[in-house]
């Protein structure tokens, strides 16, 4: 199965982003694993399933680290980009799912 990866802080508003975009996708007939991993795992996490990863997106409090993993997602061929601050503050899951979305298309 595809995966949507969101890298983040801590992962506790982001699990709840999470539930939001899974809830959203099953609406809307797709399937992908979407799940929370904190930001430092990363690596590891490419590296045990970056053939199926499609998209990773920051959680917007580690934002200051999208070079640095943009140059390790490069190396998967995985696209990566910081959440909408306003989805995330407000558990848009819809809205994330698309930018997660927007990302693979």
């Amino acid at each position: 199965m595809k995966r949507i990866v969101l890298a983040c802080a801590a992962g506790m508003s982001t699990s709840m982003v999470v539930t939001r975009m899974e809830k959203e996708a099953v609406a809307r007939g797709l399937e992908y694993q979407i799940y929370a991993i904190p930001e430092q795992n990363l690596r590891d996490e490419l590296q045990n399933y970056g053939p199926d990863v499609v998209a990773v997106l920051l959680g917007p409090q580690v934002r200051f680290k999208l070079e640095e993993n943009r140059k390790l997602t490069d190396s998967y061929h995985i696209p990566i980009a910081v959440i909408d601050t306003l989805a995330y503050g407000t558990l848009n899951g819809a809205k994330v799912l698309d930018q997660a979305l927007a990302l693979v298309n």
